[in-house]
Formats: C-alpha cells, sequence, structure tokens
C-alpha cells in the first residue's frame, strides 16, 4: 500500500474518484439496482397498506420501521465493497497506485452512501403522497429524514468494516447485519426492559442503549429535535467504524 503523503485535497479527489469508480461499477451490474428497486418498494408498499387502513397523514410508522430494516438492507449494499475485491484480488490493483487505506475505505463509503441516498430518494413518493391527500407535519418529515440519513451512514459504516475482515460476501453480509441488529435492538424499550431486570440495583439495559445503541439518538429525530449530542453520537460511531476498516487493511498490508 501506498505511504505516500498527499495534501487534503488531493486525497479527497482520490476519495472521490473512487467513490465514483464503484458506484459507477454497482449501477451497471445486477445486483445493485435489483436490490434497489425491490426495498423501495417493499418499503412503499408496506407504508401504503399501512396509510390506507389507518388514514394518519404522517410517516411516524415508516421511520419507526426503519432501523431494523436497514441494519438488515444496508449490509446487503456493502457486503461487497472489499471482499470481493480481496477474494479476486483486485485489491492489489488499488492499492498499487498511490492509494492509502483512509482514502479507499472512504472513497468506497461514499459510493455505498450514494446507493442508499438513491435509497431514500426512492421512498419520497411517500411525503408528496401525503401532502397530495393532506397538510402533514414537514418538520417532523424532514427531521426523519435526517435521522434515517445518519442512522444508516452509521449502519453503513460497520458494513465496510464488516466488508473489509473477510474476503466473502456473505460472511460480510452476516457480520455487519447480526451486531448492526443487536446495535437497534439494545435500544428498543423492552430490551432495555429485560436488561435493566436481570441486573437488580443497575441499569445495565439503559446505560449500554445511551452508550451505544443508535437508536436513542435516532429516536430524538423522531421527536422532531434535531440536537447536537445525537447527531454527535451516530457520526463518533460512523467514523470509528471508518477508522478500524482502514486500520484493518493496513494491517493486512495490502
Amino acid at each position: 500500500m501506498s505511504s505516500n503523503k498527499l495534501g487534503f485535497g488531493q486525497s479527497l479527489k482520490l476519495s472521490r474518484l473512487i467513490a465514483g469508480r464503484d458506484l459507477s461499477a454497482a449501477l451497471d451490474s445486477s445486483i445493485a439496482p435489483v436490490v434497489l428497486v425491490a426495498s423501495v418498494l417493499l418499503v412503499n408498499t408496506a407504508f401504503m397498506n399501512n396509510f390506507f387502513l389507518e388514514g394518519r397523514v404522517e410517516m411516524a410508522s415508516f421511520f419507526s420501521a426503519m432501523p431494523l430494516f436497514l441494519a438488515v438492507f444496508l449490509p446487503a449494499l456493502s457486503m461487497r465493497l472489499f471482499a470481493e475485491e480481496h477474494k479476486t484480488r483486485t485489491i492489489e490493483v488499488l492499492f498499487a497506485l498511490p492509494i492509502t487505506a483512509r482514502e479507499a475505505v472512504l472513497g468506497k463509503y461514499l459510493a455505498a452512501l450514494g446507493l442508499f441516498a438513491l435509497f431514500l430518494a426512492g421512498t419520497l413518493a411517500i411525503p408528496v403522497l401525503l401532502l397530495s391527500v393532506g397538510s402533514p407535519d414537514l418538520g417532523a418529515i424532514v427531521a426523519g429524514y435526517l435521522g434515517v440519513f445518519f442512522l444508516g451512514a452509521e449502519l453503513l459504516a460497520l458494513g465496510v468494516l464488516a466488508s473489509a475482515i473477510t474476503t466473502d460476501q456473505i460472511v460480510a453480509f452476516i457480520v455487519a447485519a447480526v451486531p448492526g441488529a443487536a446495535l437497534v435492538l439494545l435500544g428498543d424499550f423492552r430490551v432495555k426492559r429485560v436488561l435493566d431486570g436481570l441486573t437488580e440495583g443497575q441499569s445495565l439495559g439503559s446505560d449500554l442503549a445511551a452508550a451505544v445503541s443508535p437508536t436513542p439518538a435516532f429516536e430524538q429525530f423522531l421527536r422532531g429535535v434535531v440536537g447536537l449530542p445525537a447527531l454527535l453520537h451516530l457520526l463518533a460511531f460512523t467514523a470509528f467504524f471508518l477508522w478500524a476498516a482502514a486500520r484493518r487493511l493496513d494491517r493486512k498490508g495490502t
């Protein structure tokens, strides 16, 4: 792996080039577009069914279902990022260029984030529908989408780390999906209540949820509170997972 020290601007340019290459390759493949379209149809259909049953002009049910859905959906977008490169040994070609692990990780992460943004764009039919039939709370919808985006950014970063530590896409999917779902569920009030009950006199569940789960921070967005502590919590874990992925690639000596 190249150890050349580049300026921040040049380093960011290399990351953008990698992102563009990977995003184009993903969209040209037969897998990513199918996964995106199927996922958009799934969440839109689920919301429409609920909407016509309950008739409420709001997106609370949509946003509340997102954490667990993203914990499974996003690893499908990130599992191939490095695992496939290692399996086909094309990663040796990538790192033969003057590119550091940090630049490669950031570039591939941005590509996955671009696919996630396309998924979110596909769900905008929901607020358009709500605006056509009533007067939804646009502030709550915007805050909800921001929460989904930053939650997804953290789970995608976990997926990048999982892909960096294995050469098998299926293993990368499992390594990202299982811990991701566990982190999300740690913030569920039922899980917190059970864990708190197992540790009499202590609040293990509540402490774990506050420390490591993205769910409490995400729920603040759903309440319409775009607070700095919640945002920093999600961004800190995102940065940590990306840093760990870069460190892992460095230790592999690629």
